[in-house]
């Protein structure tokens, strides 16, 4: 945060022109608001915006300090350094120079000071920031703080990095929209590298043109508002349990044996590879059960898959589901998954985390002996190998199934705290585990931390704000409907913690009932998507597969609000549904896996609003398709636009895809020549292939070009600023040989309907044809015992309805019931 005292500027003086680059500024800004028919050529006045920065060229210093009236002195961290107002000017007789000569953390940085000297803005708008600068190094960032209604001044992001120059250079770049709540910025040039930035004249002039009146507001009801969805004529050929998007912009669906047994003991294992743009599907052959396994795409896009389905579990407890050891890559240029080496342990349910030098980390799931999986994985990219143990950093902590892992900016995982099946996890329910330290600290507010099975997070758009989204989830052991909540972090705050947010909008069942009280969604798709809101889709009331739940929303991470009511898709979206964005701005929807065993095998695709708003804008060049970090790359375009992305391409299953993200692209704006800044910090966008999409003023995208991000061999050190200080994580325990084994497992794996009994007692989803009145008589002859009913009695076994399942009242003969039930191991 920035610190300093001193008072405002008392005069505003009007910016120097400084020839040609402002020149080019305005024309760009006139033929801008033309092209959107705010006027004709020629209409607006032959000047510039006015500059909303006080004393922009530094020439008027403030008496007792010395230094230029609203500005400072700015910095953090473990450095030396001097700050010096010096004659080499760009123009005038002032400007400042900081100089760095040794620098352990931190930077210093010339900045705008925290009081009435700090620009005002409006939340939504868009602004032109720029300076003139001198530099003998590339550890440079143009920095921003926001004020915030209710948290005072916070660091907002970085929106470029700059090139050294010898001589003077004028760096511009537009911010995102301000967010809500937000009535001043400060920003300046930071330094955070060994040598000499110097700035002059600096400028900011508000670039928003006013969008369009929308019509959905005054109660549209078409396509342009609601969207539409498309059921697809031809079936996917699997069951898609896993959709992957690869930078060739088709979909990998991975079914392996489907959640189909017989299939499993035939070893008959299935991938598909889907076709958007012809709607043709091409065979892969899969060497093992990928059934459950985890995947990510890696940096030159290859996907990598952890594990998968080792067993299936046996009714009678004999056998549970078992993880498996062995791992894949699959090859787009081939078409065909290749063997890597050996995991530590085995995997079913597994995370898997791309992070920012390209490698991978995976934790969670089932082991070969059906128990909890505490073993670490980490995939060396460069190696292309999972490594040995002694080199894959270990905290011996028990994840669970699924653990949702998102990589923050200063390398640290986050676990939001959604998960797939059990309960009874120790903690708060989420946490921040540093991996190379080995140290966890909890993270608070998480609510109903017990009821986020298949619930869904985020991080939310754009990835520079470092906030996570949570939403929906339930857990029928613990309570019989899904809920509704939403909860909300800022990882960048200081002490981070869940908020409220808006509960999730209600839909409507089946037979066109609509939800009420507290009814909400499991199994809930979230889709972050080019224009920076995410869609929310799919979903059902209740953790064991029924009464999907017809409802979809947008969520706007600028508002905190969702938009509800959008067309909804026909077919329903339980177990196993995932939902994809595609290249050209749709969304792919597949799965349902109701508890009967079926499979509902049709896909649906929805076409968003903004595809009904008028013509997209089309980037009809990008200079590079492979891109340094804090590098600038230059695109061009047919039309104005205002924002530009990338967002990292989908491996999603069972609600998770902790690597989805979009990255902010800040903008330098000349006509329909635009440059783009990208991070220079590789965990908010690690290496790989991205969708870049760019966005006009009414909110519409264009189709992405696909670049690749860190070119081989090239990670960038990480530039973050310092947050959750008061975060402090302890050490995990350190005895391999009393973790190593494995820990129990919480309650609700699948294939045992956990609705009876205890965690040593499976009770099948489906029973052999017969009367529902001898399912008792018949799991009696297997030496089940009487159960407690946790929930719903969906298989009516307490026929006495006295809370006990088969006990004495609930036989259809007389047959004596067991005095025990038989052990069951997982």
């Amino acid at each position: 945060m920035l610190s300093g005292t001193g008072r405002p500027g008392s005069g505003h003086r009007l910016p120097r022109p400084h020839g040609r680059p402002v020149r080019l500024l305005l024309t760009a800004f006139v033929l801008f608001t033309t092209a959107l028919g705010l006027g004709p050529l020629g209409a607006r006045p032959a000047a510039a915006a006015a500059n909303l920065v006080q004393n922009p060229g530094l020439e008027i210093l403030d008496g007792p300090s010395r230094f230029p009236q609203c500005f400072e002195k700015s910095g953090w961290g473990d450095n030396d350094y001097t700050f010096t107002v010096t004659d080499d000017a760009h123009s005038g007789s002032r400007a400042v120079r900081v100089e760095l000569t040794r620098r352990a953390d931190g930077d210093r940085k010339t900045m705008m000071l925290e009081n009435s000297c700090a620009p005002r803005v409006t939340p939504g708008r868009q602004y032109d920031l720029s300076f003139w600068y001198r530099s003998t190094t590339p550890d440079v960032a143009l920095t921003v703080f926001r004020h915030d209604a209710e948290l005072g001044w916070v660091y907002w992001t970085d929106l470029k990095t700059l090139a050294p120059s010898a001589g003077w250079s004028r760096t511009e770049v537009r911010t995102p929209a301000i967010p809500p709540g937000t009535d001043q910025i400060t920003w300046g040039g930071a330094l955070y590298g060994v040598g000499t930035l110097t700035t002059d004249d600096y400028a900011m002039v508000d670039a928003t043109v006013p969008a369009e009146p929308d019509p959905c507001r005054a109660g549209g009801t078409g396509p342009e508002c609601k969207g539409r969805w498309t059921v697809q004529t031809l079936q996917a050929p699997v069951r898609a349990i896993h959709s992957v998007l690869l930078h060739t912009g088709k979909v990998l669906l991975i079914a392996g044996s489907g959640n189909d047994l017989d299939m499993f003991e035939a070893g008959t294992f299935k991938t598909a590879l889907y076709d958007p743009a012809t709607g043709d599907y091409t065979d892969i052959p899969t060497p093992e059960d990928f059934f459950c396994a985890g995947h990510v795409q890696l940096p030159d896009g290859r996907v990598l898959v952890v594990g998968g389905n080792k067993d299936y579990a046996e009714p009678d407890g004999s056998v549970g589901y078992k993880g498996l050891r062995s791992s894949y890559v699959f090859d787009p240029g081939q078409n065909k998954y290749i063997k890597v080496n050996d995991m530590l342990a085995g995997h079913w349910y597994p995370s898997a985390t791309a992070m920012g030098n390209g490698d991978v980390v995976s934790l969670g799931g089932l082991g070969e002996d059906s128990s909890g999986t505490v073993v670490n994985e980490h995939f060396s990219y460069a190696r292309n190998e999972w490594l040995p143990m002694g080199e894959a950093k270990q905290a011996w902590a028990f994840w669970g199934l699924y653990p949702s892992m998102i990589l923050l900016q200063d390398g640290r995982l986050f676990y939001t705290g959604s998960h797939v099946f059990g309960n009874g996890l120790p903690g708060t329910g989420a946490s921040v585990y540093d991996y190379e330290a080995g140290t966890v600290a909890e993270v608070p507010g998480l609510r109903k931390k017990d009821e986020r099975d298949q619930s869904m997070s985020v991080l939310l758009p754009p990835a520079q704000d470092q906030k996570v989204l949570t939403m929906g989830g339930g857990n029928h052991t613990v309570a019989p409907d899904a809920h509704r909540l939403v909860d909300l972090i800022d990882m960048k705050a200081d002490s981070p913690r869940y908020v409220p947010g808006p509960d999730l909008p209600q839909g409507h069942y089946a037979d066109g009932s609509p939800q009420t009280g507290d009814e909400g969604k499991v199994y809930v798709s979230a889709v972050i998507l080019p224009d920076g809101k995410v869609l929310e889709t799919g979903g059902a009331l209740h953790t064991y597969r029924e009464d999907p739940v017809f409802e979809a929303s947008l969520y706007d991470p600028a508002t905190n609000a969702f938009e509800p009511g959008l067309a909804t898709d026909p077919v329903p979206r339980t177990y196993h549904s995932s939902s994809t964005l595609l290249p050209d701005g749709r969304v792919l929807s597949v799965g349902d896996n109701p508890g009967d065993g079926s499979f509902d095998q049709r896909v649906s695709v929805y076409e968003p609003p903004y595809l009904f708003k008028g013509d997209r804008p089309r980037i009809t060049s990008v200079a590079d398709t492979t891109w340094a970090y804090g590098s600038s790359q230059r695109i061009t375009v047919d039309k104005p636009v205002v924002k530009a992305s990338l967002i990292r391409p989908a491996a999603v299953t069972h609600s998770s895809d902790p690597n989805q993200r979009y990255v902010d692209l800040p903008m330098t704006v000349d006509g329909t020549t635009v440059d783009l800044s990208l991070t220079s910090n590789p965990n908010l966008a690690p290496p790989g292939w991205y969708m870049l999409s760019v966005v006009d003023a009414g909110g519409v995208p264009s189709v992405s070009r696909w670049v690749r991000i860190g070119p081989e061999g090239q990670v960038a050190a990480a530039r973050v600023q310092a947050f959750a200080e008061e975060l402090t994580g302890s050490a995990a325990s350190t005895d391999a040989h009393e973790h190593h084994r494995g820990v129990t497992m919480p309650e609700g794996y699948d294939g045992c309907d956990h609705s009876y009994g205890t965690i040593s007692q499976c009770v099948p989803w489906t029973f052999p044809e017969m009367p529902r009145a001898e399912r008792c008589d018949w799991l009696a002859e297997k030496g089940y015992g009487r159960m407690e009913v946790h929930g719903r009695d969906r298989h009516r076994l307490d026929r006495d309805k006295d809370g006990v399942a088969c006990d004495s009242g609930d036989f259809a003969g007389k047959r004596p019931r067991p005095q025990a039930g038989k052990p069951h191991h997982h």
